[in-house]
């Protein structure tokens, strides 16, 4: 698999406007982006550090799983996204390689990026999306 860099790290939380005081007052970071992906039913903030974007999730809906992880997990390190040049082939790659995968097919995400998730039972428990 042709991996870039990390593209981001996302990061499940209850409310971003409760999170973005730490994010930005406390750690320095400017977020530069909220966007709202409805067919997630998901609110996003981004912020940039260095080449890598600290992505927080909050849920819109109760049936979300940003709200299924977090009422299970609590609030929290949810994935790791890795850039790629193409997911479609990345996807083929993993599957080929015998990852089991979320999506079949890349779909779009925050920011205009193709995306696509590999599951954690053949990740290392490690939620992993690929983004293009």
């Amino acid at each position: 698999m042709d991996i870039s860099h990390i593209e981001h790290i996302g990061i499940a939380v209850k409310s971003i406007e409760n999170s973005l005081p730490y994010y930005e007052k406390i750690l320095g970071l400017k977020c530069y982006n909220i966007e709202e992906v409805a067919d997630q039913k998901v609110k996003t903030a981004f912020f940039k550090v260095g080449q890598t974007k600290i992505e927080l999730l909050e849920p819109t809906s109760e049936e979300s799983t940003i709200a299924k992880f977090i009422e299970k997990k609590g609030e929290g390190v949810h994935h790791i996204a890795f850039a790629v040049p193409d997911v479609a082939d990345a996807l083929a790659e993993a599957e080929a390689k015998g990852v089991q995968l979320i999506d079949k097919a890349p779909r779009g995400g925050a920011e205009g990026l193709q995306i696509a998730f590999l599951h954690p039972k053949s990740t290392c428990s490690v939620l992993t999306e690929l983004c293009q």
